[in-house]
């Protein structure tokens, strides 16, 4: 699909397979706009086919026309901005993809706290002129690294919010787990649900959500008495590796809290190396890989070249 910026507004230039649709349908059913962000929309005259304001149930598009919708207009800056070196793996108009180091938040967790990987995208919103909050589309644990995918305007977050939700987006991890794992491959799935005896611990409970893991065993490290992993998530529940590894009896590295043994280096041996997803807005295929710290001897930047 063809897309490019004009100001404040992205215009699309209908395709083919959108011949004969109205604007509604394209909004509603191609564009995946809630009804909130729809609403918004109408209200504000904030979409234009061929330059003019149409009736967009009664409008139907043809090949090449050219639909414009208001998705860079200024937005308050709801988090405080914060320095902080980031590694940014991509970016284009509607999205930012940083590589998160160990040992930060993705995101406040009291109204007071400033230094989460949301306040340093904030820093840089503010530095390169982008007048809009930085919005996560997932998240990953404090001790976890890895790619974070965020969104730059509402649209955006919409649209890859409901690739999350449909499963659409998918995240690769590589994680060193205590033992040698016998099966080459395998599928957990097994229900995870919250710890009643604990506050932040979660647990394979019949009760809980449906989450399943699929992993492959990568290596062996007779020293560590670890096998490498790679694992890739078909659901995104709270500590969904962590449970899933420490119930079949492989904590990963480090994660006292799931059965692992401590190190004074590393909390957690998990890294999320690769993101793919389809462009909301362009349709292509984004695949990014993210190197592993340096700070961190766990991992090499082989074990994430070989996903490729």
């Amino acid at each position: 699909m063809k897309t490019k910026r004009i100001g404040e507004w992205i215009e699309i230039t209908i395709p083919q397979k959108w011949q004969g649709y109205t604007i509604e349908r394209i909004m509603k059913k191609e564009l995946l706009v809630p009804r909130k962000l729809l609403h918004k929309f109408r209200s504000e005259r904030s979409v234009t086919l061929n330059n003019e304001s149409k009736h967009w149930k009664q409008t139907h598009v043809e090949a090449g026309d050219r639909l414009r919708i208001q998705v860079f207009a200024p937005q308050e800056l709801e988090v405080v901005p914060t320095f902080m070196d980031i590694d940014i793996v991509y970016e284009d108009d509607h999205l930012l993809v940083i590589n998160k180091p160990v040992g930060i938040d993705t995101h406040p967790n009291q109204p007071d706290q400033t230094n989460t990987l949301v306040n340093a995208a904030a820093f840089y919103f503010q530095m390169n002129g982008i007048e809009a909050t930085p919005k996560y589309v997932h998240r990953l644990d404090r001790d976890t690294s890895g790619a974070i995918l965020f969104a730059k305007h509402e649209l955006a977050i919409a649209t890859l919010g409901q690739q999350l939700k449909e499963r659409k987006i998918k995240r690769t991890y590589i994680a060193w787990a205590h033992g040698k794992v016998k099966l080459k491959k395998g599928t957990i799935d097994q229900p995870i649900g919250k710890d009643r005896h604990h506050p932040v611990r979660r647990r394979v409970s019949k009760g809980g959500q449906p989450a399943e893991t699929n992993y492959e065993v990568l290596d062996y490290d007779p020293k560590r008495k670890a096998s490498l992993l790679k694992l890739q998530l078909n659901t995104g529940r709270t500590h969904q590796i962590r449970v899933h590894l420490s119930f079949i009896g492989h904590p990963l590295l480090g994660d006292t809290l799931y059965g692992g043994d401590a190190h004074t280096s590393y909390k957690q041996a998990l890294h999320a190396a690769k993101l793919s997803f389809i462009h909301p807005f362009t349709e292509e295929n984004i695949e990014c890989l993210a190197m592993p710290p340096k700070d961190t001897p766990l991992f090499k930047e082989e074990h994430v070249r070989s996903l490729e």
